[in-house]
C-alpha cells in the first residue's frame, strides 16, 4: 500500500482534488472531519480544547462553535501565533494517531491500493515522514480568495482578508511545492485538473503494486 499526504492552502481546491482521487480508486480520509469527530463533547480533544479557549467558543447545546475557535485561534490579536501553536499542539497528534490507524486498516483490507489522507497542514505539522508521497494543490490568490467567498457566502473583499489572515499560519505555497512529490494546479479548468490528476493516479498504482 502506499501512503500519500494530499495537501494545498486554503481554497486551493483540495478537497476537490481529493474526490476525483476516490472516483479513480483511492481510499481516502479528511483530516478536517476527524478532527471534527474528535472535537465532540465527550472526547478528550474536546475537553482540552475548551480547557484552554474558553466557553465562549461553544453553541448553546455544548458543541464547539467553529468559527468562534476560529476566530479564537486566528484572531487580530497580539498572541494569534501562540494561539494558533496551542490549537496545534491540542489537535494533531490525536488526528494523527486516528490518521495512522485509518491507514494501517486500510493497508490490511487492500495491500495494493492507495491510502490519500487529505489536510491542509501536513507540513506544519511535521507529519510528512509519515507518507510515501506528498501532493500539493495549488491555485492562484484570486481564485482562492473567490472560492473562499461563494464557499463561506462572503463578500470578496471580507473572503480575501480572511484567506490572508488564515494563510499566514501556514506555509506559502513555494515551500510546499518545493516539498512536494506531485504539484496538481488547480488554476485552470476542471478537465484540466482532472488530467492532472489522472496522470498522478497512474504513477501512484504503478508505484503501489510494488510498495
Amino acid at each position: 500500500m502506499l501512503k500519500v499526504a494530499l495537501t494545498g492552502g486554503i481554497a486551493s481546491g483540495k478537497s476537490m482534488v481529493g474526490e476525483m482521487f476516490v472516483s479513480l480508486g483511492a481510499h481516502l480520509v479528511q483530516a478536517d472531519r476527524i478532527a471534527h469527530s474528535l472535537m465532540q463533547p465527550g472526547e478528550s480533544v474536546y475537553n482540552e480544547v475548551v480547557r484552554h479557549f474558553g466557553r465562549e467558543i461553544l453553541n448553546p447545546d455544548g458543541t464547539i462553535h467553529r468559527g468562534k475557535l476560529a476566530e479564537a485561534a486566528f484572531g487580530n490579536s497580539s498572541d494569534r501565533t501562540s494561539r494558533v501553536v496551542e490549537l496545534n499542539r491540542i489537535v494533531h497528534p490525536a488526528v494523527i494517531r486516528s490518521q495512522e490507524e485509518w491507514m494501517h486498516a486500510v493497508g490490511l483490507q487492500n495491500p495494493g491500493s492507495v491510502a490519500i489522507v487529505e489536510a491542509a497542514l501536513i507540513l506544519e505539522a511535521g507529519a510528512k515522514d509519515r507518507f510515501d508521497r506528498l501532493i500539493v494543490v495549488t491555485c492562484n490568490e484570486e481564485q482562492r480568495a473567490a472560492r473562499f467567498a461563494a464557499r463561506q457566502k462572503l463578500p470578496l473583499e471580507a473572503a480575501r482578508a480572511e484567506v490572508a489572515r488564515r494563510m499566514a499560519a501556514q506555509l506559502p505555497d513555494s515551500e510546499k511545492i518545493k516539498a512536494a512529490d506531485y504539484v496538481i494546479d488547480n488554476s485552470g479548468s476542471i478537465a484540466q485538473t482532472q488530467e492532472q490528476v489522472k496522470q498522478v493516479w497512474e504513477q501512484l498504482m504503478a508505484q503501489a503494486l510494488k510498495a
